[in-house]
């Protein structure tokens, strides 16, 4: 099964069925407020996210990179360069390590630039994706966009 995720004004819109909603002046502030019915709640002054609506997200001292997600832990690489599982959903890199090509059941498929992922593939023969799966999903391409952003930010 194919989920589409669609975008507007290059912010991520939707994961299927699911929408990634952003305040009211999003022109000036491109940070998601709500995934479907699950407020987002970021750190006092930051863009750290704190929670998915009960769902309380924990991090390594020093790093970006989650240590928990509620009850899920989150496995690290070695040197915490990047995120080898959430939970019970682990996660497949490309060659270069910096694109997430997979998360559990799921295959991302990227936009021709390989910046964008535009599609979802869900390999375990359900007809839709869990709840779970959606926030993995979601968890996962927001971290990847903040490390892009950074290191843009640190390269430009």
């Amino acid at each position: 099964m194919d989920i589409e995720l669609t975008y507007r004004k290059g912010l991520l819109r939707t994961i299927g069925d699911v929408e990634v909603s952003y305040g009211r002046r999003e022109w000036l502030d491109s940070t998601p407020r709500a995934l479907g019915p699950w407020p987002l709640a970021y750190q006092r002054f930051g863009e750290t996210l704190r929670a998915v609506g009960d769902v309380e997200i924990t991090y390594r001292r020093w790093s970006t990179l989650p240590r928990t997600v509620g009850q899920w832990s989150c496995e690290c690489s070695r040197f915490g360069a990047r995120l080898l599982s959430i939970g019970p959903y682990e996660l497949r890199h490309d060659r270069g390590g910096s694109l997430v090509r997979g998360i559990g059941p799921l295959e991302i498929f990227y936009d021709r630039l390989g910046s964008r992922p535009i599609r979802v593939r869900l390999h375990d023969g359900s007809l839709s994706m869990s709840d779970d799966l959606v926030l993995a999903l979601f968890l996962v391409l927001f971290w990847q966009r903040q490390a892009w952003e950074a290191s843009r930010r640190a390269n430009g």
